[in-house]
């Protein structure tokens, strides 16, 4: 493919990458350089350093403030997109006439400026983000967080369907998600989730452990942690590790009070690969079906048997490569099953196949094409 030149907006510093947004807009820039496209990054910082790394991968890097005032909340624009208005990126862009890629709604203000109307940009949906700050009003027990979660919910709704509809195109992150897309604004293409990594690792058949990790600071993984202990693992005698970022005190204490359960806090991303490979089974539940969750394409990848219930699995085309359990007492009997089960060559021939739309560099160059293409309309 000839040299290309895009601008990417992103919602935070990419790097490191160790939570699933993060992961995913690292890969797919690293990958676009992989084939030769030149990368101008933008940044919203906030609650990350600078990133040189990130220099490697990109033609150039620039990095806004985030507005954080708390006023923000009482404007009718939701506060994730309030938070990163920036004349100093659309000063930018309108420089030059490079298409522009778009990391979630987050960063859809630019849409409205009528300077850059005549450009070409595509929204990368990471998630049907009034659902999930729907879902997050609905498992959070602060008052606060609560009235944010649900007030942000609505607005997000909103603006949804006005920044979606200015769009060039949308680019959904799994099958289910790209259908609706279409459903409501007639336009939608799959680029499946970019991530860490290359190849499948199948270094023995069996472990001796199950293993769950996630950004425990975030509601929807938190809940996940504290179903695992409180009813599935309430009575099993095998061992689960519980691995991800600054765990809420009530999951600390809920861990303590299981003598068959280990909570290990803050691994980097390479921990949480030996952890997830080490593991007889990776568990998987969620209570959130939007997207597709980067925790299962790196258990998939490197891990053996996948234990999940529908929402994780659900319009991802990896259904037949994890067992399913949507009931406590399914789950339970999965895992007595498959800690005395090998991880078999041809699970893992299967696995292989199932993951081949999975491929950053694929999906790099069908990224490319339709960036191309929308250029050329």
């Amino acid at each position: 493919m000839a040299k290309f030149e895009l601008h990417v907006i992103s919602f935070s510093i990419p790097f490191p990458a160790d939570y699933g947004g993060a992961i995913d807009v690292f890969y797919k820039i690293k990958s676009l350089f992989d084939i030769g496209a030149k990368v101008h990054l933008h940044c919203f910082q906030y609650d990350r350093a600078q990133a040189p790394e990130l220099e490697k991968y990109c033609q150039s890097v620039h990095y806004y403030s985030r507005n954080l005032s708390p006023w923000s909340l009482l404007k009718r624009e939701a506060f994730i997109i309030e938070s990163r208005k920036s004349e100093s990126l659309v000063r930018f862009l309108i420089k030059d006439e490079f298409p522009i890629l778009i990391e979630g709604l987050h960063c859809c203000a630019i849409l409205d400026d009528s300077r850059l109307n005549n450009r070409k940009m595509i929204v990368r949906s990471h998630n049907i983000e009034h659902d999930y700050y729907r879902h997050l009003a609905e498992v959070e027990k602060g008052i606060f967080k609560r009235w944010y979660f649900q007030r942000e919910s609505k607005k997000l709704a909103r603006a949804e369907a006005r920044f979606y509809q200015k769009a060039t195109e949308l680019l959904g992150i799994s099958e289910k998600d790209t259908k609706y897309l279409r459903k409501q604004y007639g336009k939608g293409i799959t680029i499946p989730a970019f991530h860490q990594c290359e190849q499948t690792n199948h270094k023995t058949p069996s472990g001796n452990y199950a293993f769950y990790h996630g950004n425990l600071s975030v509601g929807e993984n938190n809940e996940a942690a504290m179903y695992l202990i409180n009813t599935i693992f309430n009575d099993l005698d095998y061992p689960l590790i519980i691995a991800g970022n600054s765990p809420s005190s009530e999951l600390v204490k809920a861990c303590e009070a299981r003598p068959n359960v280990t909570l290990k806090s803050n691994l980097n991303s390479d921990q949480i690969l030996e952890e997830i490979a080490g593991a007889q089974i990776n568990v998987l539940p969620t209570f959130q079906n939007t997207g597709i969750k980067l925790k299962l394409l790196a258990a998939l990848f490197q891990g053996r048997h996948c234990l999940v219930n529908t929402p994780m699995v659900h319009g991802t085309g990896l259904e037949k490569t994890c067992v399913i359990a949507d009931t406590p007492s399914d789950f339970k009997a999965a895992i007595n099953r498959l800690a005395n089960s090998k991880f078999s060559e041809a699970m893992h021939a299967e696995r292989i196949r199932l993951l081949l739309p999975y491929n950053n560099r694929q999906n790099a160059h069908q990224l490319m094409e339709v960036m191309l293409a929308t250029t050329l309309a």
